[in-house]
């Protein structure tokens, strides 16, 4: 019995315990969820035992934010970003790593290769000749073919049996079919390898590395659709081609060749990778150029500006394009002084006849002295020339800029310049000699000559621009051959080195197509040749009229 006064004192300091930390379980948090540890406020006391809270004590136990504010939540377009970003990088490794096919193109060994591009198209690269670029299509791809090397035992093949070569277009055609096929599925499984890997890296979350892979894929049928949408076939009538200056010509075919034959993409890209075997087979020099025999070719240059490097590159173009004759726009000069005269000394020997119209730094004394010179034609005041079969009219610009004595008389002068010369084109045309070119310096005094003339030529500008006037005559406008002259060495970035090879039909005296060449300026190594056709002269055209 005396045991049972021990059992209820027992429960009674049971219960007081019990009371006294009851209130406390409200406020921890649930058992599954880690919480902080917990501060009481300092208003609580404690008195017999038993702890008591003010009840308008705040509560420091720190809240569950992220299930009570929306705001601090992951949004949606951060998410997604995120995961298109995770997404393009992981499909361009996964390109860069496993995305390119080694096949056999006819005699050589090539590798294709997808890369993402902001512009498309597609290089093909010509170690050690250079690269070959065309516009082939719009898309964020751009399809790149290196020429890894010549097989020897292909090539031998080719050299013992020629008649093969006949066959060769085909089976080169054959090849890319081929390989563009196999690049494709290889692609496919390289951008959703690349993007599945590096969602798994990032989120470690199998379902979100799956959804990278599925957009990976997404975006390479949307870039394929995007391919297909502007496929342009006929880019291979427009190549630019950039490395051995010499070998591009016959990389690219004589201009008759390019508007007969140039209609199916597939066939014409192995004609070039044809011209490729035959350039690799030279080995003590590259094969010249052979230009077709009813073509003419004419190098147009201007603003030379005193540049006597510009000499020795016409010089060069003269004898690798087998120069007919070489127009000179003016500006040769920097200050028309009779000391600069000596700089026209080669003009005599750059292998073509030289055709000159006086530019706005070219002095009336630069013009007497040109004139008296071998092989060099002066026109001006709507006088014709007969050069190598061509009939040239031209009028010199009536500004000297460099005379300080006199004001600019401004574009008024240039107009009216325009005019007296495209007055002479018509009385030559009235007589039954019809002009072929007409030249000036001022793209301003030129337009007045539209509708008189095919093709007229100027500079001035010293950047290139070709345009069909409302009128029908073609202008071409050169840049500086002398990549803007001594003075170019001020500039941070020196002025590219500009000149055109027209090629135009020796009965017509139309223009069939022209080269742009463009060298690196002052200090500069890079060369680049772009053909061009008027749209007159592709296939499927219907032809122009022969008389302006």
């Amino acid at each position: 019995m005396a045991r049972e006064p021990l059992r209820l004192l027992r429960a009674t300091a049971q219960r007081a315990r019990t009371a006294a930390v009851s209130p406390l379980r409200r406020f921890r948090r649930p058992s599954h969820t880690p919480s902080p540890a917990t501060t009481l406020d300092p208003t609580a006391h404690t008195t017999l035992g038993r702890t008591t809270l003010d009840a308008t004590a705040p509560n420091t136990t720190a809240p569950n934010t992220t299930a009570l504010d929306p705001a601090a939540r992951p949004r949606p377009l951060v998410r997604a970003a995120g995961l298109a970003a995770v997404t393009v990088l992981g499909a361009w490794i996964g390109l860069l790593v496993v995305g390119s096919v080694h096949i056999s193109v006819g005699p050589m060994d090539t590798r294709m290769a997808l890369r993402p591009s902001l512009t498309g198209g597609t290089k093909i690269n010509v170690a050690p000749l250079g690269a070959l670029e065309l516009d082939s299509h719009h898309a964020p791809l751009r399809l790149d073919v290196a020429v890894d090397r010549l097989d020897p035992v292909r090539s031998q093949a080719l050299v013992d049996h020629p008649e093969r070569l006949s066959g060769l277009q085909d089976e080169v055609a054959s090849d890319i079919t081929h390989g563009t096929l196999d690049l494709a599925f290889r692609s496919c499984a390289a951008v959703v390898f690349g993007a599945t890997a590096l969602g798994l890296a990032v989120y470690r979350r199998p379902r979100r590395a799956l959804a990278a892979g599925g957009l990976a894929l997404t975006l390479l049928t949307a870039s394929g659709a995007a391919v297909y949408a502007t496929w342009n076939p006929k880019s291979v009538l427009e190549p630019r081609y950039s490395g051995l200056l010499s070998s591009a010509p016959s990389m690219v075919g004589n201009a008759r060749s390019i508007v007969a034959d140039f209609d199916v993409y597939q066939r014409e890209l192995a004609r070039l990778v044809t011209n490729v075997t035959q350039l690799y087979e030279a080995t003590s020099t590259l094969p010249a150029y052979q230009p077709d025999p009813t073509t003419m070719r004419v190098l147009h240059i201007s603003d030379v500006h005193l540049n006597p490097a510009a000499w020795h590159i016409v010089e060069s173009l003269v004898r690798q394009y087998k120069i007919n004759v070489i127009i000179d726009t003016g500006d040769t000069m920097d200050h028309g002084t009779s000391a600069e005269n000596g700089f026209l000394e080669p003009v005599s020997d750059l292998g073509a006849p030289y055709v000159w119209v006086r530019g706005n730094h070219d002095s009336a004394s630069t013009q007497r002295y040109l004139a008296g010179l071998k092989g060099a034609h002066v026109v001006d005041n709507g006088e014709v020339v007969t050069v190598g079969g061509l009939r040239i009219a031209g009028i010199g610009d009536p500004q000297f800029t460099p005379d300080r004595s006199a004001a600019a008389a401004g574009d008024a002068v240039e107009h009216s310049a325009g005019r007296r010369l495209a007055e002479a084109i018509r009385d030559r045309k009235a007589a039954g000699a019809p002009v072929d070119i007409a030249l000036a310096h001022n793209p301003i005094a030129a337009r007045e000559t539209d509708g008189t003339v095919p093709l007229a030529l100027t500079g001035h500008v010293h950047h290139r621009r070709t345009q069909v006037l409302p009128g029908g005559t073609r202008l071409m406008t050169e840049g500086s051959t002398g990549g803007s002259g001594l003075r170019a060495v001020d500039d941070g970035t020196p002025d590219k080195v500009q000149a055109s090879v027209l090629y135009l039909d020796r009965d017509t005296r139309r223009l069939q197509a022209w080269d742009e060449i463009d060298l690196g300026g002052l200090g500069l190594a890079k060369a680049e040749v772009s053909r061009h056709l008027p749209a007159e002269n592709r296939p499927g055209a219907t032809p122009t009229p022969t008389t302006p």
